[in-house]
């Protein structure tokens, strides 16, 4: 830690302000619709909650950085091509008919985030939530190039001068550099990163480009910067119903109460017995849990949805118990049922409710994934004319196909159409290399003698030669004359 612990001889004055979310008893409560911003000077904390939280965001942000840089073969390895309507990850290639599979995935991942916050509360917003890991990578070079909390504080109650202009010029500068690499990278996952930073500052780049880039820098910067809490606290759907997901056995970060009251000073070098012989609770009311706390609350006023689990309090409180020699855990995670002295239920119903759709979702992606048709074919009528006479006196419909080869090797596809007797096509077969897609005009004619309606059903079936499992077929329409 870079600040001394606080720890005190007297106790607090009489006249002291009560801390936050306490009031004097007897006076009413004034409820504010809106309260100005406190700015929060996060103290920096070490533990073993911090080097987990710290290995997640740095693994997190260097598979960010990093994954639109790895080749796969001739593209990136995560690349989603959007004027091409292919969206390549790693060896598997998806196209826009394939879209269900985002929506089940997105559904997986809702229905993960309820199983996660039933059991651990908000986990995610501590350890991986994108605004949580930016805003810490800013705080962390904040701590680097300005100092402790005390240093900070003191700092931004300076006037202006050159070391004050040189420290947050520089911190700003960083900032900006983050957030522009940032913005750079989204962008890479749609365009290719080493011809994208090419383009850019030789100003060859599509105007979107220029448009997104500029849009996640200006909100990285801003959000992971300056709002900070705010987006946590005011604009995070997620914070505002996480209540109801919480029972009295889901794992959330507390402070014991029966054990830390009453809080107050002491003597340093008096025993943890001989404390709670003189009455006093484990808790020093150091205030270091607010001080490291990003979102600037009292854990010690209870559960309280600006929380996003980060266990930085514990942390902290855990140092201040093995300094003042008191066994740890006066802040920890534990439920409100164990609290209370009574059992903790890990296997509860909506909690394995939860698991068993999360299971069943994951079982049937994987088979969806794994059965999905390397093939995509589509068929469309030619709009201009309805049917033509040939020479031989034949009627004659065309079609456009699309072949798309979702396979990691080239094919020669096979072309056959049934459903009215005696059709014929000319051209049977398409050749689609590996990940590409080609357009095939095809006539196909029929003897009119046959044709006594209209319109016809036809199918039209593509197969992968020395590949039989590779098959598709698609249903369309034969139009004839109309006789009378």
């Amino acid at each position: 830690m870079s600040d001394k612990i606080p720890t005190r001889d007297i106790t607090p004055e009489p006249d002291q302000h009560p801390a936050v979310g306490q009031h004097p008893p007897g006076e009413p409560v004034q409820q504010e619709m809106y309260a100005s911003r406190r700015h929060i000077y996060v103290r920096e904390i070490k533990g073993l909650f911090q080097r987990i939280r710290r290995g997640s965001n740095w693994l997190l942000m260097l598979a960010f950085f990093l994954l639109p840089w790895v080749p796969w073969g001739d593209r990136p390895a995560i690349w989603f091509d959007l004027p091409g309507r292919e969206f390549h990850i790693f060896a598997a290639t998806f196209y826009p008919q394939e879209f269900m599979l985002l929506s089940w995935l997105l559904i997986i991942c809702a229905f993960g985030l309820f199983f996660i916050t039933v059991f651990a509360g908000r986990v995610w917003c501590g350890y991986t939530c994108p605004q949580s890991v930016w805003t810490f990578l800013f705080i962390w070079f904040e701590h680097r190039l300005e100092g402790s909390r005390n240093r900070r504080i003191k700092l931004d109650g300076q006037p202006m001068s050159a070391d004050k202009l040189w420290r947050k010029g520089t911190k700003h500068a960083i900032w900006l550099a983050i957030a522009l690499a940032t913005g750079v990278t989204f962008v890479g996952y749609f365009t290719p990163i080493r011809q994208l930073v090419i383009d850019l500052p030789t100003l060859q780049a599509h105007g979107w480009s220029y448009f997104w880039v500029g849009f996640f820098l200006v909100f990285t910067y801003l959000n992971a910067g300056w709002l900070r809490e705010q987006v946590c606290i005011y604009m995070c759907p997620y914070a505002r119903f996480q209540s109801v997901m919480f029972d009295r056995d889901t794992l959330i970060v507390s402070y014991d109460t029966g054990r830390g009251e009453p809080r107050g000073a002491r003597k340093k070098n008096l025993s943890h017995a001989e404390a709670r012989a003189a009455g006093h609770g484990d808790c020093i009311d150091c205030d270091l849990c607010v001080q490291v706390c990003p979102t600037g609350i009292d854990i010690r006023n209870g559960l309280q949805y600006e929380c996003i689990t980060c266990a930085a309090c514990i942390d902290a409180c855990d140092s201040v118990m093995d300094r003042m020699g008191y066994p740890r855990g006066l802040i920890r995670y534990t439920t409100e049922n164990a609290l209370e002295g009574k059992p903790t239920h890990i296997l509860r119903p909506r909690l394995m409710g939860y698991l068993a759709a999360l299971l069943v979702m994951i079982g049937v992606f994987a088979w969806a994934v794994a059965d999905r048709m390397p093939l995509g074919f589509e068929v469309e009528r030619e709009r201009t004319q309805l049917y033509q006479m040939t020479r031989e006196g034949r009627l004659s419909n065309v079609y456009v196909l699309t072949v798309r080869n979702l396979d990691g090797q080239d094919h020669s596809y096979r072309l056959e159409a049934s459903g009215l007797p005696e059709l014929r096509l000319d051209t049977d077969r398409i050749e689609v290399p590996a990940g590409e897609s080609r357009r095939a005009v095809v006539s196909i004619t029929a003897d009119p003698a046959v044709i006594d309606s209209p319109s016809h059903p036809i199918t039209l079936r593509l197969e992968a030669d020395n590949h039989p499992n590779i098959t598709l077929e698609r249903e369309t329409r034969f139009l004839g004359e109309i006789r009378r």
